[in-house]
Order: structure tokens, then sequence, then C-alpha cells
């Protein structure tokens, strides 16, 4: 059985991507146990609220040196991709690091922030995350900053601007949407991660 851990990042929605796994009848545990992060399988760093708060988070728990030599492969979701790049203009902090990139605010295009509810994303072809997903399907958004399309971008969706919908680079793979949250699509891509990466 696949060892499978949910970095407790100390945010709001670490028991709904619990919850997405369950449904699967895929076995995840939520843990900020250094060992137990180091010996799993695969990792999940999810996160909501701001990039301040979730490395100050990091930071109390000493999680960031661990994240960063992960060797494993580990998914970031919603500000935990944000949280995989070099820096946030969301309260001008340094970030992982763990791959070339910035997250800034969406450009202000005269459209509503934050972006919120369903958009089309379209994925780099063959890519194993997006495995049995149909091109330019819909997935479940709510966010205010984003990574601007770069070399690590593997999908894109569009709110009045091109942004990155999800990342990569060697071990790291994150998405902007919410993944729990976005019905068959969604656990799909949740499945693809634990069979495919």
């Amino acid at each position: 059985m696949i060892n499978l851990v949910i970095i407790d990042t100390g945010c709001a929605n670490l028991s709904s991507v619990k919850f997405a796994f369950d449904r699967l009848g895929i076995q995840a545990e939520i843990s900020r146990d250094l060992a137990k992060i180091k010996s799993a399988d695969k990792l999940l760093l999810p996160g909501v609220g701001t990039a301040i708060a979730a490395m100050k988070n990091l930071q109390d728990r000493q999680l960031i040196e661990t994240i960063q030599n992960a060797t494993q492969p580990m998914l970031g979701i919603c500000l935990g991709m944000q949280l995989m790049t070099e820096f946030s203009s969301e309260g001008n902090v340094e970030t992982l690091r763990l791959m070339n990139g910035k997250t800034e605010l969406i450009p202000n295009t005269g459209l509503p922030l934050p972006h919120m509810g369903w958009n089309r994303v379209r994925y780099a072809a063959d890519h194993p995350l997006f495995a049995g997903i149909e091109q330019d399907s819909h997935f479940y958004f709510v966010h205010s900053y984003a990574v601007l399309p770069n070399e690590n971008t593997i999908a894109t969706s569009n709110y009045g601007v091109d942004f990155s919908a999800a990342i990569a680079s060697k071990n790291f793979y994150g998405v902007q949407f919410h993944p729990e949250r976005s019905g068959k699509n969604g656990a799909q891509l949740l499945k693809n991660f634990v069979e495919n990466i």
C-alpha cells in the first residue's frame, strides 16, 4: 500500500484533501512529523490563506528544509503550488524555491478578484498528471494570486490573462485549482498523482 502523507501546513483545507483520497479508497495521513514526511512514498502540500502566514507556519513547524530536500513526488495544491516558486508578492515573501517562477497578483483586466469558480484547463499533451482527463476540462479555482506561464508550466487557464493552472519541475508538481473540489476530473488527477507520477 502506498504511504501517502499530507503535510500539515496548518491551513484549513487539509481534511477536505484527505476526504478526496478517502473517496478514492486511498489511505492518506495528515502529519507534521518529519520522520513520517521523509519516509512517505508521496507527499501533498495543500494550502489556503496567505503566503506569508503559510511560510511562517512551515518555519514554526521546522518543515521548510525537509520539504526542500524531499526526493519523492510532491503535489502542491492552490497556495501549496504557489509556495513551490521562489517568491510571492502576496506579503513580499521568499517562498520554498523548489522551482523557478514567482507568484503575483492576477493582472487587472476588469474581472473581479478572487477568481472563483469553474474554469477550463488546457494541459500539455500526454502529461501523466492529466491522463484520462479531457483537454479543456473544468476545474474549481479560488485565488487572487497566480504564477504567470513560465518554463515549468504544464497547464494553463485564463482569467483575463493566461496563468499557470499546473506547474512541474523534477519531483515537484503543483496545481492552482482545488482537485478535491473539482468533481470527477479532480478525483482523476489525484488518482493519477498516486498511480502515474
